[in-house]
């Protein structure tokens, strides 16, 4: 979820790199985002505004009330009650604010970086480096697809039976040339100065925001 200190001073940046993604409504969803921005923040200052009086009256109910007026105290009381409510409203009104705002931060998506060309398609996409030498596996060679089926490696009904469509079930040599990957690809990225790291299986709820795995 992109902060929304970044679409305050980033804005531009923000609807190039959203434009580059295609996403039709970023221009109305950014402004409706800062404008949400600037009510929320009028609100919270009419909030405090009313609180600190109501604190401040109460203070002085409590010196009327020492001093025998009762009449004043009362009178005050009755402020004080008119000011209860109006906080409550803002606070109220608050809150909606902000899950509104919240709402829209969370549709909005991440922007790519500078360098990623704009595009609507795989045909659009460029070549940035290639390495090593494509083999010449002669006409016979059969695609991953084929070979998932010929040597029973991959259950992609079962996995949407578990889970859904995207998330097929590894088993065999299949399951052993996942792992091996994993471990491949890790040693790599180790060799290259990177930090393995393990973090927990189970997230909190802010965190799956957070990362742009929730909503």
């Amino acid at each position: 979820m992109l902060q929304l200190s970044v679409l305050k001073e980033q804005t531009a940046r923000v609807l190039a790199g959203l434009a580059k993604r295609n996403f039709k409504t970023a221009a109305a969803d950014v402004q409706a985002v800062l404008d949400l921005d600037q009510r929320r923040r009028s609100l919270q200052t009419q909030h405090d505004t009313a609180q600190a009086e109501a604190n401040d009256l109460a203070r002085q109910i409590g010196g009327l009330m020492k001093t025998g007026d009762k009449a004043g105290a009362e009178t005050l009381k009755i402020r004080t009650s008119e000011l209860k409510t109006q906080v409550k409203g803002y606070a109220d009104e608050l809150a909606a604010t902000e899950q509104q705002q919240t709402q829209l931060l969370y549709k909005i998506p991440n922007v790519p970086h500078e360098s990623v060309p704009a595009g609507h398609s795989a045909a659009d996409n460029e070549v940035v480096r290639e390495g090593g030498q494509k083999p010449d596996l002669g006409t016979a060679a059969q695609p991953h697809w084929e070979l998932i089926k010929k040597y029973d490696i991959i259950d992609f009904e079962l996995g949407i039976k578990i889970t859904g469509a995207g998330f097929p079930v590894y088993k065999g040599q299949g399951a052993r040339l996942q792992r091996a990957l994993i471990n491949f690809f890790l040693d790599q990225a180790r060799d290259a100065g990177y930090t393995e790291v393990q973090p927990p299986i189970l997230v909190n709820e802010a965190s799956g925001y957070g990362t742009g795995q929730l909503p």
